[in-house]
């Protein structure tokens, strides 16, 4: 996809703040570039769905996403957890 069509989103989910995942960051062209890039520097998993992040797109900033998207944003989500336990096997207390 050429980078003027293409877009992210990035997603943030701490079920002890928030009842949904939520928007935290969107872009088109370039700034889709810039997300990917900025995730792929900090070691963030990210999930490539057009048709999701298409839906995902039309929320703001902040905005916890519709109960509508919740199975197809907890599918990605359920493969971004099992992605990073591979590569982040133990939690900040030393366990799995």
């Amino acid at each position: 996809m050429d980078a003027i069509r293409r877009i992210a989103v990035a997603l943030k989910y701490d079920p002890k703040l928030n009842s949904a995942p939520k928007v935290v960051a969107k872009g088109r062209g370039y700034i889709a570039n810039a997300i990917e890039k900025n995730a792929r520097e900090h070691q963030i998993t990210f999930f490539i769905e057009p048709g999701l992040a298409k839906a995902l797109y039309t929320l703001e900033i902040d905005q916890e996403i519709p109960k509508e998207l919740y199975i197809a944003t907890a599918r990605v989500l359920a493969y971004v957890y099992e992605q990073e336990s591979k590569i982040r096997p133990k939690n900040k207390l030393g366990r799995k």
